[in-house]
C-alpha cells in the first residue's frame, strides 16, 4: 500500500502544530503561569522550549521520516539487530490511548460550554450559580457522555477521509479560524479598562515575586510545561514525520511548529490575564480558571455572551485539532502493523476510544468515589501521561537518536539536516549537550513529576 503524504508543507506545519496546540496551551499554560508568578515563568518557559522542546521534536520527526512508518516499524527499521527499541512503539500507542481516555472528556467540556454561552445559559446568574453550572455538568453522566461522543464521532469522521482530504483539510480550516479568533479575543481583552495590570503581571518578569513563590518551583514548572505543550514522547508527532517529504530540514520545521504552538499559548495568556485583572479575579485560581473563573468574567463584560461563545469556540478548535491528530496516530498504527483498511481502522478505533473514555466521564458522577492515591480517574490518567509517558518516552527517543546503542548521533543528525532550511549545528558541543545535558534535564522533569 502506497504511504500517504501531506499535500503541502503548510499542511504539515498546521497539522503538527494542531497536534501540539491543545489544552496544554489554552487551559494548562495560563493557569500554571498564574500560579507561578507570571512573567518569570513565561521567560523560563520560552528558554526551555528552545533548548529542550525543539531538539526532541526533531528526534521524533527524524525517526518517523527515516523509518517511513509508525513507531513500531520505524524503530525496527532503524535499530541495530537484536535490540528492542521498537517496544517503545507499543508504549507510545498505549500512551496515545491513555491520553485520549481523558482528553475526549475535556474536549467535550469545551464544546458544551460553547453551546451554553451560545444559548445564554449564564445570562443573569450570580457567581455561585455560574460555578454551579460546571459542577452540574460533571454530575450529569448523560450530558457528559453526549459531549464526549460528539467530539469523538466528529474526529473519527474527519480521519476517515484520509490524511489530505480529512486531517489536512480540516486542520487548515480550523487552525486558520483558531488564529483569527485568538487575535480578536486578545485585542478585546487587552483593551479592557484595568487590563494593563494583567499585562504587567503576565509579561514583565518580577524576580522578587518569583522568589517569594520559590524560584526552583517556578523553573521546574516552566520546564515541565515546555515539555508538556508539545505532546512529545508518545509518537503523536513521529507519525507526521513519516508523512513528510525530504525537501526541508527538520530543525526548521520543528522551530515553525514550536513558534505556532508558543504563539497560541502566549495569546491565551493575553486573553485571560487582562480580563482577570480588569474584573478583580485572582489569576492563580488554578485549573477552575477556564470553567468557573472566566465565565464570571464574561458575564460581567459588555457583550459577554458573544465573547464567551467565541472563547469556547476557540477552545473547542484547539482541543479538536489535537484529538484528530492523535486519532490518526492510532489508526495509522493499525493500518501499518495489521494491514487494516482506513475504514476498518476508523470503525474499530472509534469503538475503542468511546469505551475507554467512559471511565473518565463516569469518574465525576457514578464513579466519583473511586480514587487511586487520592486522585480521581481523570487526574490519574493525566498523571500517567504528563509525568511518566511523555518525559519517559522523550528520553527513549533522545537516547535512541544520540547513543551508539540506538540509531546513532551521526545518522540522526544526517536525517535532521537533510533538505533546505535551518540546520542543527553538528559540532562537538551539540553532541555533548544532547548526550549528557539534555537527558539530565528530562530526568529532572521525570523525577519531579513522579515525586
Amino acid at each position: 500500500m502506497k504511504r500517504e503524504s501531506f499535500g503541502s508543507r503548510l499542511g504539515f506545519i498546521l497539522v503538527s502544530a494542531g497536534c501540539a496546540i491543545g489544552i496544554g496551551n489554552v487551559w494548562r499554560f495560563p493557569y500554571v503561569a498564574g500560579e507561578n508568578g507570571g512573567g518569570v515563568f513565561v521567560l523560563f518557559y520560552l528558554l526551555f522550549l528552545l533548548i529542550m522542546g525543539v531538539p526532541v521534536l526533531t528526534m521524533e520527526l527524524a525517526v518517523g521520516r527515516a523509518g517511513r512508518s509508525t513507531a513500531v516499524k520505524a524503530f525496527r527499521a532503524l535499530e541495530k539487530p537484536g535490540t528492542i527499541w521498537h517496544f517503545h512503539g507499543w508504549a507510545g500507542a498505549l500512551g496515545c490511548l491513555v491520553l485520549l481516555m481523558y482528553y475526549t472528556t475535556v474536549a467535550g467540556w469545551m464544546l458544551g460550554y460553547f453551546f451554553k454561552f451560545l444559548t445564554g445559559t449564564f445570562q443573569g446568574l450570580d457567581s455561585t450559580a455560574i460555578n454551579g453550572v460546571f459542577d452540574a455538568m460533571k454530575a450529569n453522566p448523560g450530558e457528559m457522555t453526549l459531549w464526549m461522543v460528539l467530539v469523538v464521532a466528529a474526529g473519527f469522521i474527519v480521519c476517515s477521509f484520509g490524511l489530505q482530504k480529512g486531517l489536512e483539510r480540516i486542520s487548515k480550516w480550523m487552525m486558520s479560524a483558531l488564529l483569527v479568533l485568538i487575535v480578536v479575543l486578545a485585542v478585546n481583552s487587552v483593551l479592557l479598562k484595568g487590563g494593563a495590570e494583567g499585562l504587567k503581571f503576565y509579561l514583565m518578569p518580577d524576580f522578587r515575586r518569583a522568589a517569594g513563590l520559590g524560584i526552583g518551583k517556578v523553573i521546574t514548572a516552566a520546564m515541565n510545561q515546555a515539555f508538556f505543550t508539545l505532546s512529545l514522547g508518545i509518537g503523536s508527532m513521529q507519525i507526521f514525520g513519516s508523512y513528510m517529504s525530504r525537501q526541508q530540514t527538520l530543525a526548521g520545521e520543528a522551530v515553525r511548529v514550536c513558534a505556532l504552538d508558543t504563539f497560541v499559548a502566549l495569546m491565551s495568556g493575553l486573553i485571560i490575564f487582562p480580563a482577570c485583572f480588569a474584573f478583580g479575579v485572582a489569576p492563580d485560581s488554578g485549573s477552575p480558571l477556564i470553567f468557573q473563573t472566566l465565565p464570571n468574567v464574561f458575564t460581567n463584560m459588555a457583550g459577554g455572551r458573544l465573547w464567551g461563545a467565541l472563547f469556547f469556540l476557540f477552545m473547542t478548535f484547539a482541543s479538536f485539532t489535537t484529538l484528530i491528530a492523535v486519532f490518526e496516530n492510532l489508526m495509522a498504527n493499525c493500518m501499518d502493523y495489521f494491514g487494516w483498511s482506513r475504514r476498518k481502522a476508523t470503525i474499530i478505533n472509534l469503538a475503542l476510544v468511546l469505551v475507554t473514555s467512559m471511565p473518565c466521564v463516569l469518574g465525576f458522577n457514578l464513579l466519583r468515589d473511586f480514587t487511586i492515591g487520592g486522585r480521581n480517574i481523570l487526574d490519574m490518567e493525566d498523571f500517567l501521561v504528563s509525568n511518566l509517558l511523555l518525559p519517559g518516552g522523550s528520553l527513549v527517543y533522545l537516547l535512541f537518536c544520540v547513543t551508539k546503542w540506538g540509531w546513532g548521533y551521526d545518522k540522526y543528525m544526517a536525517e535532521c539536516n537533510t533538505g533546505s532550511g535551518m540546520k542543527l549545528p553538528a559540532g562537538k558541543w551539540m553532541k555533548n549537550y544532547l548526550r549528557f545535558v539534555l537527558p539530565v534535564l528530562i530526568l529532572i522533569i521525570l523525577v519531579q513529576g513522579l515525586m
